[in-house]
C-alpha cells in the first residue's frame, strides 16, 4: 500500500547497497516474484552468502555464494 494518497506502487528489480564502514554489499533481485538477497564483501571470511525466498516470501533455501560476487557492469559510482 502506499504510503501517500495520491502515490503508487512500483517494483524493484534490482538494487545494490554497498557500506563502505563494514565493507559489506548487500544485492536484492527479484525475478519473476522471486526475491534474492546476496551478502558479499571481505567482512565475510568463509564465503559470500546467498538467501533465496519463495513467491509467499518465506526462506526457500540459503549457504554460500557459488562462484564470486558479479557486480554489474553497468554500475558506477557516485
Amino acid at each position: 500500500m502506499p504510503l501517500k494518497p495520491n502515490g503508487a506502487l512500483c517494483h524493484v528489480r534490482e538494487q545494490i547497497i554497498e557500506d563502505a564502514a563494514s565493507g559489506l554489499i548487500l544485492q536484492f533481485e527479484c525475478d519473476d516474484g522471486r526475491l534474492r538477497i546476496v551478502l558479499a564483501g571481505k567482512a565475510l571470511s568463509v564465503g559470500n552468502r546467498e538467501i533465496l525466498f519463495d513467491h509467499e516470501g518465506r526462506e526457500a533455501g540459503a549457504g554460500t555464494l557459488i562462484g564470486e560476487f558479479r557486480r554489474p557492469s553497468w554500475l558506477k559510482g557516485v
